[in-house]
C-alpha cells in the first residue's frame, strides 16, 4: 500500500495519506474536501551511523518554507 504526499488545494494542508486502492481517491483529514494535489515527495536517507552525517545541498540550512528539506532550495 503506497504511503503518498498530498496538498489539499482549498485549505493548503499538505498531507501523507495511505491508499489502499488504485482506484481510491485521496481525501484531506482537516477539510474533507477531494481536490488533492499528489506531491513529488523525497525519499527517506538511508540510515547513519552515530557521529557520521549525510552530505546535504546548500549547507543543511533549513529555509523554513513548508516541506523544507535542509537546505538547497536557492532562497
Amino acid at each position: 500500500m503506497p504511503l503518498y504526499e498530498y496538498e489539499c488545494k482549498p485549505c493548503k494542508q499538505v498531507v501523507e495519506v495511505l491508499l489502499r486502492r488504485e482506484d481510491e481517491v485521496a481525501e484531506c483529514p482537516h477539510c474533507g474536501n477531494k481536490k488533492m494535489e499528489r506531491q513529488l515527495s523525497v525519499t527517506a536517507s538511508p540510515a547513519v551511523r552515530s557521529g557520521a552525517s549525510l552530505p546535504v545541498a546548500g549547507g543543511g540550512e533549513a529555509c523554513g518554507m513548508p516541506r523544507c528539506c535542509g537546505g538547497g532550495c536557492q532562497l
